[in-house]
């Protein structure tokens, strides 16, 4: 007893050292631990974009298309085996998944960022689902329908990261990664403005690179949430029962 009486300030010590605590829980947790099929979502959102990267890159080798001049979405039209809409719709899928997860542990992303998540987790699945037109044909409803919502994930990714930016520094547990996520959305901003500049007065100059840059750095930002939430549902959740049960043992 005499150990139990010893050990619960020094946990309230540290708690108070940390950081005030997330509003309904303990370190970005809710209260009541985890919710059920929650230890999964990390797992599969972070299996889900890189499947889905991969996957939209082993469709664009087997293809006579210059990438430095050719989209993502043209390249798209030009896949018969349908891989690349594929790994888009995966892409899209595994960001509803980090979204799930990251509010399942109480991570800050509730209002405006979590909407612009959805945001670009909604339309990327209409961009894989509605198709643009062959490089050099003329546009269609759909190949409109297809820019505009191509427009809105482009915009709405990096938007989302810069408003995660503050919310993670102030978070004791995510506060390691909001400076990746600074870096990676300022990245993303400035591509939004080189595809822009490159699609408009630009004449479609390198457009294939640019666009690829800026996915690249969107897909990065995902993916450094992804990683960093399968370590606060698996690594930290791991360490704190091997500490319980070493402290029942004692």
């Amino acid at each position: 007893m005499t150990g139990v009486t010893e050990e619960l300030p020094a946990t309230e010590a540290d708690a108070d050292v940390e950081g005030p605590r997330p509003r309904g829980g303990v370190a970005g947790r809710p209260a009541g631990g985890l919710p059920a099929g929650s230890r999964a979502y990390p797992l599969v959102a972070l299996a889900a974009i890189v499947s889905g990267v991969a996957g939209i890159g082993f469709a664009q080798l087997d293809s006579d298309l210059n990438p430095l001049h050719v989209t993502v979405s043209e390249y798209a039209v030009a896949d018969r085996g349908g891989v690349t809409e594929v790994a888009m719709a995966v892409v899209a899928l595994g960001s509803l998944a980090l979204l799930a997860g990251l509010r399942s542990v109480g991570a800050p992303v509730r209002g405006m960022p979590e909407r612009l998540l959805l945001v670009w987790s909604g339309a990327l699945l209409v961009a894989a689902a509605v198709p643009t037109t062959p490089f050099g044909a003329d546009p269609t409803f759909a190949a409109q329908v297809h820019r505009y919502v191509s427009i809105a994930a482009f915009v709405s990714l990096p938007a989302a990261g810069a408003l995660l930016v503050p919310r993670l520094a102030r978070d004791p547990v995510w506060r390691p990664v909001a400076r990746v996520v600074e870096w990676l959305a300022l990245a993303g901003g400035l591509g939004v403005l080189a595809i822009t500049y490159v699609a408009l007065p630009g004449e479609r100059v390198m457009i294939g690179l640019v666009e690829r840059a800026l996915l690249g750095a969107e897909v990065a930002l995902l993916a450094v949430l992804a990683a960093w939430l399968v370590r606060v549902v698996w690594v930290s959740t791991t360490v704190k029962i091997t500490t319980y049960h070493r402290f029942i043992a004692s």
